[in-house]
């Protein structure tokens, strides 16, 4: 057992799962607070790193692409204070924070957990029902249906379209984007069979974000949502796949972000351009992970010499 408390919450680690329980001081952001305490089980841990500080340092549980909605929906949105895999890391517990990730790393290790993209959602996201408010409008959602009312600011186009209501049945996706400069930021319903991208103040669709307050995190709570419920985004025609699936099946762990290996070995001497051109990107990928400070020195150099290998292979 691992456990890591410091003001941002408390992190614990039982050989299965991160439980993460946010912290109530003052300085907290609105959006942990309102998440609550949940349990993200190893199978959805892609890796986990502590960066070193000045004072103290910051740890970051990284989770496999797709295997939560929240991330899913934010598109990797949300700021550092707001995200809930990441905390802020006191001088005195740079100890424990270590010990807390090679725990994790060990478990990763000798459970063989890939690292590679969830077919599935592996959180359950937020609990319903939820209602958040953006600058022209109030969003709402049960868990069956959506529902938008239009503030007294909204534009014409909106106010003309009156309230909207849309069935789970009725969406392909749901998205959000903070603002971004002069940009608005919008929390957007995307029903069947649509194409247009409308600006977030005209688009009855939608409702618009300023800034990212406190207050506006509850509109990336009720997206994730939302997006719980709806088919995973690497789900088929006609497969609705959900948290409550069958647990994946372990399988020996891919090389951090390496690329998946063919279905079926290519004819001895065939070399594809596009598999080279593939393996430089990772190359680049992997460089950009590691300035980003989400891969570790160690964690690269082995990445690195695992695509290398597949270069002299295909060769």
């Amino acid at each position: 057992m691992a456990e890591l408390m410091v003001r941002d919450g408390t992190w614990t680690f039982d050989d299965e799962a991160v439980r993460i329980v946010p912290g109530h001081e003052r300085g907290v952001h609105k959006l942990r607070q309102d998440l609550g305490e949940f349990t993200v089980p190893l199978i959805a841990i892609a890796g986990i790193a502590y960066e070193p500080a000045r004072k103290g340092g910051r740890l970051r549980l990284r989770l496999r692409e797709g295997a939560d909605p929240l991330l899913q929906a934010t598109g990797g949105g949300l700021p550092d204070e707001a995200n809930p895999y990441q905390m802020a890391v006191d001088a005195a517990r740079v100890d424990v924070a270590e010990y807390f990730v090679d725990a994790v790393r060990q478990a990763l290790l000798l459970e063989q957990i890939p690292d590679g993209p969830a077919d599935r959602y592996l959180l359950p996201g937020p609990s319903v029902p939820l209602s958040a408010a953006g600058v022209d409008g109030i969003a709402s959602f049960d868990g069956e249906r959506v529902h938008l009312e239009w503030r007294w600011n909204t534009s014409e186009t909106k106010r003309n379209q009156g309230p909207r209501d849309f069935a789970l049945a009725d969406l392909e996706a749901v998205e959000w984007r903070a603002a971004a400069g002069l940009e608005s930021g919008y929390l957007r319903f995307r029903t069947h069979g649509s194409a247009d991208r409308i600006a977030p103040e005209h688009d009855p669709h939608a409702i618009e974000l300023w800034g990212f307050k406190k207050e506006s995190g509850t509109t990336a709570l009720l997206a994730a949502a939302v997006a719980a419920r709806l088919p995973h985004p690497s789900a088929g025609p006609g497969k609705a796949l959900t948290a409550n699936a069958p647990a994946l099946s372990a399988s020996p762990a891919l090389p951090a972000a390496a690329a998946p290996a063919p279905a079926a070995p290519p004819a001895a001497g065939a070399a594809p351009a596009d598999d080279h051109d593939a393996l430089l990107r990772r190359l680049r990928e992997l460089g950009e992970l590691r300035r980003e400070g989400i891969l570790t020195e160690e964690e690269f150099t082995a990445t690195k010499a695992a695509v290398l290998q597949r270069f002299h292979t295909a060769d």
